[in-house]
């Protein structure tokens, strides 16, 4: 498991029970118990792949003796790549990770996501309670399912700092950001990523034009080229679905989920002080529906925290999964 090396992980590619083909890594410890052996379920972002968990599957399995399952997300990698947004609401990923969780023969799981993962995994909390042991969430703060209907647009009037999204929402985007992948994939994937002024609406399209870009990004020129390869090959229709569902997934959760996650659930919740997508505010808010929540600020970081400071990442949901796994003993 050489995060340098993405052959040297252990590769599958399955066809699930919601008709959907996956690519995912799944990565079995020595002396792996389907009962006993904790499994973490790694959800990856936007634009991302299986491969941004690179850094921590390794001490995961290899120290803590974990099993660590880390699908391409649908639209992304090896995944099948529907056209159509309706494909991409939390729901219907959420029946994919639950019918992926049935593939492997593991009935619950440690559910880890990081940005649209982030969002994907409170939602699969949610949509499938049965089946999650715990959660460790990066970077997006929990939202409740809400009850009147906002449109992208009017959800950025009020959060500002999401006016990225009406940029990616818009089908037009997606050829644009084609045409310039690399100075995307630099600009989102740099240490220009936690400026704020990048989020505002209209930004991202306007530097991409300009060519104004950093090339300070915290990519090696081999993992850059592994993003571009992969993303050059699946083009991006089915990463820029996940901002095209606003109104698919109001209409499948009005009326239908809890405000809440259960209260006997388990949530550590991490992210960067310099997120440009992440307030103090937002995180603060979190308690009101997760009555036990854990929270871990990681200061002059920002979104990527997988690379930035995978240490911290691994070793905090390490240190959670323990616990979480410790109490759970105790009380049998």
């Amino acid at each position: 498991m050489n995060p340098s090396d993405p052959s040297s992980f252990n590769h599958r590619t399955e066809r699930l029970s919601t008709g959907n083909t996956y690519h995912f890594v799944d990565q079995i410890p020595e002396g792996y118990d389907v009962v006993k052996t904790p499994t973490l379920l790694c959800v990856h972002g936007f634009p991302d792949l299986w491969y941004g968990w690179r850094h921590v599957i390794a001490p995961w399995v290899s120290k803590c003796r974990w099993r660590v399952v880390v699908p391409d997300m649908l639209g992304y990698g090896g995944t099948d790549k529907p056209s159509d947004p309706k494909h991409y609401s939390t729901r219907a990923l959420s029946a994919d990770l639950a019918a992926l969780l049935d593939l492997i023969g593991v009935r619950k799981a440690v559910v880890a996501g990081h940005d649209w993962g982030a969002a994907t995994a409170w939602r699969f909390a949610l949509w499938h309670p049965d089946r999650v042991h715990a959660l460790a969430v990066l970077s997006i703060p929990f939202t409740p399912p809400r009850q009147d209907y906002l449109s992208l647009e009017q959800i950025v009037q009020r959060l500002p700092i999401y006016g990225y999204q009406l940029y990616f929402g818009d089908p037009a985007s997606t050829k644009e950001i084609e045409a310039n992948l690399p100075a995307f994939f630099r600009l989102i994937h740099s240490w220009m990523s936690i400026d704020r002024n990048i989020t505002q609406r209209g930004k991202i399209s306007e530097v991409l034009k300009s060519g104004a870009l950093s090339a300070d990004t915290y990519l090696s020129d081999k993992e850059f080229q592994y993003y571009i390869h992969n993303f050059k090959t699946g083009g991006m229709t089915g990463p820029l679905n996940y901002y095209r569902t606003t109104k698919h997934r109001f209409d499948e959760e009005v009326g239908t989920l809890p405000v809440s996650l259960p209260k006997s659930l388990p949530v550590l919740f991490l992210w960067g002080d310099k997120d440009a997508v992440c307030s103090p505010s937002q995180v603060g808010r979190m308690k009101e529906y997760i009555p036990s929540l854990r929270v871990v600020q990681v200061f002059e970081k920002g979104h990527w925290l997988m690379a930035q400071c995978p240490d911290v990442v691994a070793s905090s949901i390490a240190e959670f999964v323990r616990s979480v796994t410790e109490k759970a003993q105790a009380k049998l």
